[in-house]
Parts: structure tokens; C-alpha cells; sequence
């Protein structure tokens, strides 16, 4: 009777161990994604550091509950917009602070180009920032990360047909915000 790798290794019948994920390998494989999503959930640039390392802290603490057959981003996210959600409602952070964003520039980009892609980038952030957090949470998910919303329901804990709903109130208020910035930048 031929025997399959599993059985030589763990006896006939018996499941393979769970292998744990390695933490130090989704904290680097996975760092630039946490601070896109942070930011993407109105994180200032000033907090985003700090941030993210709290996301992964929480990660940290939680990794034994991460079920290896679901996705990893979505459930990172949900660790994000819940650490940005928090974050959000003290009001010291309710202030912004100006300056220069922190965004890195691409040197061989005519300028006229890079002009032009800092302000949709610009445009495309405000937006996102006038839009409710519940619902900016799936927008970005699904919009921005692509995941399907059956995925997005289960990140962050919600029924699907709530998931449904937020997407489509987030599309109109990102939509409406888009035309309240252009008419405010002079855009048509």
C-alpha cells in the first residue's frame, strides 16, 4: 500500500501540525501595506509610524488566532481600521497639521507629470478623508486592495449585505467629495 508524505511522516490518519505564521516574516512582507492602509484610513504622516507599529503589536498578540486559510491582508486590515478607528476618535487628533507631505518624488517624472499625479494623489485623499470611516474602511478594502466584499464582511466583522451598503454610500460620498474639491480647486 503506497503511503502519502503526510502519513510517512505523521502516521496514518493523524493531521499535520499547524505551522504558525511567522511574524517576523508578515511584519516585513507586510509593513508598506499596513502604512498605505493607515494612511488611505486618514492617518496623519506624523502618526503613521507609531501606527502601524501598534497594528502590528496587536497582530503580535493575535497571531495564533489567524486562520491560514482565509486571506492575510484583509485581516490585517481589520487590525488597521480598528487601530486607526481608535486613533481617529481622540480629539488630539482631531487637528491637522500642515506641512509637506511625506510622499517620495520620482526624480526621472517630467515635471508637468509628477504635478499632475501629486494632485489627483491630493484629490484622491481628500476625498477618501471626507468619507465616514465605517464606510471608508470597505471602500478601501475592496477598491483599493481589491477584495471581494463576501472577503471585506468577514475582515471587518459585519453581515455582507451591510458590506453592500456601505460601498455604495462610499462611492457617492467619495464621488461628491471629488466635485466639492475640483469646484473648490477650480476644476471642471
Amino acid at each position: 500500500m503506497g503511503r502519502g508524505p503526510s502519513s510517512q511522516v505523521h502516521g496514518v490518519g493523524s493531521p499535520a501540525p499547524e505551522v504558525r505564521p511567522d511574524f517576523r516574516a508578515i511584519f516585513e512582507e507586510h509593513f508598506d501595506y499596513v502604512w498605505n492602509t493607515l494612511r488611505h484610513l486618514g492617518a496623519r504622516d506624523a502618526d503613521l509610524e507609531d501606527l502601524t507599529h501598534e497594528v502590528f503589536l496587536r497582530v503580535h498578540e493575535r497571531l495564533e488566532n489567524y486562520d491560514a486559510s482565509r486571506p492575510l491582508r484583509p485581516w490585517l486590515f481589520a487590525f488597521a481600521f480598528r487601530v486607526a478607528s481608535g486613533h481617529r476618535r481622540l480629539a488630539r487628533h482631531r487637528v491637522e497639521v500642515l506641512g509637506t507631505s511625506s510622499e517620495a518624488r520620482d526624480p526621472s517624472a517630467p515635471a508637468d507629470e509628477a504635478l499632475a499625479k501629486r494632485e489627483d494623489g491630493e484629490l484622491a485623499t481628500a476625498a477618501l478623508d471626507a468619507v465616514e470611516i465605517e464606510r471608508r474602511a470597505v471602500f478601501v478594502l475592496h477598491e483599493l486592495d481589491e477584495v471581494p466584499i463576501p472577503e471585506v464582511a468577514v475582515a471587518l466583522g459585519i453581515p455582507t449585505a451591510t458590506a453592500y451598503s456601505r460601498l455604495r454610500l462610499a462611492r457617492e460620498e467619495f464621488q461628491r467629495a471629488v466635485q466639492r474639491v475640483r469646484l473648490a480647486r477650480g476644476d471642471r
